[in-house]
């Protein structure tokens, strides 16, 4: 399988097909990140960290961001449903979102800038979600959107998350 990059509607934010996607009757194998390959197709952003995060059904992570990390947002394990938000005021889509439905099914991942929050909700029974970013994560330097911000206008495809205190409003300095 080829490398396919798709532009979003959000300025920068790109929508890929990983370059090896195989899958036989043993299981599967993915290439999730190949620093030539991506450099080729021009991502080339240094990434310098990987996180990963499983959740279960219905729960909800974010909006999060910062002023300087670039993140390529995976699903390993089951489905979710994620959000991009543009949190840069100096953008005219500034407050624009676009969602996304990464699966374990459909290997695909998303190119996030930074000044842009991100935050997902898991659809499956369960979900792995895996990133790389070109920062060290440094809480003291994320934002928080509010997922049900009714400026935002943000379509969730559940009505009664599970959320931490930080993503519910009640605590914001966690």
């Amino acid at each position: 399988m080829d490398m396919q990059i798709e532009n979003s509607r959000l300025d920068g934010v790109l929508l890929i097909t990983p370059p090896t996607v195989f899958e036989d009757f043993r299981g599967g194998y993915i290439e999730l990140y190949n620093r030539d390959i991506y450099h080729a197709a021009g991502i080339r952003q240094d990434f310098i960290q990987d996180d990963i995060s499983w959740s279960e059904r219905h729960v909800l992570r974010g909006i999060h961001g910062d002023q300087e990390t670039w993140k390529l947002v995976s699903c390993l394990l089951g489905r979710f449903y994620l959000v991009v938000v543009n949190n840069d005021p100096a953008s005219p889509q500034y407050r624009h979102w676009q969602g996304f439905t990464l699966s374990e099914s459909n290997r695909q991942q998303v190119l996030i800038p930074p000044k842009f929050g991100n935050g997902h909700v898991v659809l499956s029974d369960k979900a792995i979600f895996h990133y790389k970013q070109t920062t060290q994560y440094s809480r003291a330097s994320q934002f928080t959107l509010l997922w049900n911000d009714p400026s935002l206008n943000i379509f969730w495809p559940v009505t009664n998350p599970v959320l931490s205190a930080r993503d519910s409003g009640t605590d914001l300095a966690r």
